[in-house]
């Protein structure tokens, strides 16, 4: 049994947050040159998160669903099992 440690569960964290991000680009048919304009946030910073490289700061996150249109909870609304085996 291997026990995750918190670093490993965020950067698990990370990649489904990711996931869901490119499900909501696909949803809204948006893609990440046209959010980062509308957010006025460096394409950079959305493929970081998109690729699940760090984590995304409240201001990013912001930027982000304002260039989506779209409340910065729905970033948030993914299963994620915290009680990892």
């Amino acid at each position: 049994m291997h026990i995750h440690t918190v670093k490993e569960i965020r950067k698990e964290y990370y990649i489904k947050f990711g996931e869901n991000l490119q499900k909501l680009l696909i949803k809204h048919q948006k893609d990440v040159m046209t959010v980062a304009s509308i957010g006025k946030i460096e394409p950079k910073q959305v493929y970081r998160v998109l690729n699940g490289d760090h984590g995304a700061s409240l201001g990013t996150i912001i930027s982000i669903a304002k260039g989506l249109d779209i409340q910065p909870k729905e970033l948030f609304d993914f299963e994620f099992n915290l009680e990892k085996e």
